[in-house]
């Protein structure tokens, strides 16, 4: 259905995003329609702000606006350079520094 289309759609233009199963609570179902004054779901929102639904996300990846305003899936190349340099000396290690003997390997 439509949700199915959107995550295909965002997962297509590798965005990070999380869910929320409505049918899981209708309290939330209802009030979210109430508080977003937008009567169908899906419903896409960036940092708190509601962009839409299925149509304006269309409208939004034909544009190529959409790649903009969504946050990407940091890519695995990224993620290790950061990691590396997040201080001067990384040590990359089974287990934790706190923990004294048990867990470390």
């Amino acid at each position: 259905g439509f949700s199915r289309h959107l995550v295909e759609i965002l997962s297509r233009h590798g965005v990070a995003f999380s869910s929320f199963d409505v049918f899981s609570d209708e309290e939330v179902r209802q009030g979210l329609k109430s508080f977003s004054n937008w009567p169908t779901y899906p419903q896409l929102y960036v940092k708190g702000e509601l962009v839409g639904g299925l149509d304006i996300v269309k409208e939004l990846e034909a544009s190529g606006e959409l790649d903009t305003i969504c946050p990407k899936v940091q890519k695995l190349e990224d993620r290790l350079k950061s990691l590396i340099n997040k201080a001067p000396v990384m040590l990359f290690m089974k287990g934790s520094k706190q923990v004294t003997g048990m867990g470390l390997t």
